[in-house]
């Protein structure tokens, strides 16, 4: 293939447009910023989705938009918030949510009023927690590994009254958590829903249950009080959270290595320069130290990625747990 050679003037020209594109960008990106960006969460003040939403909305703002404020939108274990969105004008709004409303959601509720895969646009991932188990007064204090749980569970089954489990509710990735622990592990409990995580992990440490499974923030305040327990937690390795704790594959239970990430998108219709936008804009805060204690403080891990990285992630969740909580026998809710 011959290629055709340029005069001094074409090329001049030539190089004078590309460099011309090339500084206009930045300032057409700047000129396509929205006045204001509202950051949707679906849960109340003070929750960890609330404090990333306010942290976010604070570090966002200048970089996705001249300011950006937080809208929370409670109800519906985190479906209105959702809903909000799938309405929103394009690159005007964006939803924080935990991974559950948008992968595990689809297989617990018959009816939701959107679908993750059409009417939202992945940003990029957030945060990320693990799961933590944890036992209170019930469980002899000489119970202190995941191996010796097994047995004290299983004689408590043998003697007629199964080891009761408490849960953030029933649908919840907490509860179907349990479900996947009591399979792999080997041992029958009885699951007991609560309104939430926290009153979940506070019910161990009261004695109603013996045990609680539940995101580590529930049980971070408990344990370090010296009211729970925590034997063993969800991550690759160990903790950054529970360092004297070891994550569930360490005693072999490989099949416990489930997370749950908190993720950023925006309306399905949001073009994507702004999708890229916004997911480097959240990179780069993503490195502000402070940041990173602000998630800490909650039980949550810094974790971002590309808008392809968290829609892949949404996929493999959501053909993780919908065989889980269809074989559980759970009946969807409406």
């Amino acid at each position: 293939m011959t290629i055709p050679r340029l005069s001094r003037r074409e090329a001049l020209r030539t190089l004078s447009v590309a460099l011309g594109a090339t500084l206009l960008a930045p300032a057409l990106l700047r000129a396509q910023r929205p006045d204001t960006l509202r950051i949707l969460c679906g849960y109340p003040p003070g929750g960890s989705v609330d404090v990333v939403c306010r942290k976010l909305a604070e570090r966002l703002a200048g970089r996705v938009a001249a300011q950006a404020i937080v809208e929370n939108r409670t109800g519906a274990a985190g479906r209105l918030a959702v809903d909000e969105l799938k309405r929103a004008a394009d690159g005007k709004a964006m939803l924080i949510t935990p991974a559950s409303v948008v992968t595990m959601y689809p297989h617990v509720y018959r009816q939701l009023a959107y679908d993750p895969f059409t009417d939202l646009a992945p940003v990029s991932a957030v945060a990320t927690t693990a799961f933590a188990l944890a036992v209170g007064p019930k469980v002899p204090v000489s119970v202190t590994t995941v191996a010796e749980l097994v047995r004290w569970c299983r004689a408590a089954s043998t003697a007629g009254t199964p080891a009761a489990c408490g849960n953030a509710g029933a649908g919840s990735m907490p509860h179907f958590m349990a479900i996947l622990a009591a399979s792999e592990m080997g041992v029958e409990l009885l699951h007991v829903p609560y309104r939430g995580g926290h009153p979940a992990m506070q019910g161990a440490a009261a004695g109603e249950v013996a045990l609680a499974i539940g995101t580590e923030g529930s049980a971070r305040a408990l344990q370090q009080a010296g009211r729970l327990r925590v034997l063993a937690t969800t991550w690759e390795h160990r903790s950054p959270f529970f360092s004297e704790a070891p994550s569930f594959r360490e005693p072999g239970f490989t099949g416990l290595g489930q997370r749950e990430w908190y993720g950023a998108f925006m309306p399905a219709r949001t073009a994507a320069v702004a999708l890229a936008g916004a997911a480097e804009a959240i990179r780069a805060v993503a490195q502000e130290g402070d940041l990173r204690e602000t998630w800490e403080k909650v039980g949550l891990a810094v974790e971002t990625g590309t808008p392809a990285q968290l829609r892949e992630a949404m996929r493999a969740e959501h053909d993780f747990w919908g065989p889980l909580v269809k074989g559980s026998g759970f009946m969807p809710e409406s």
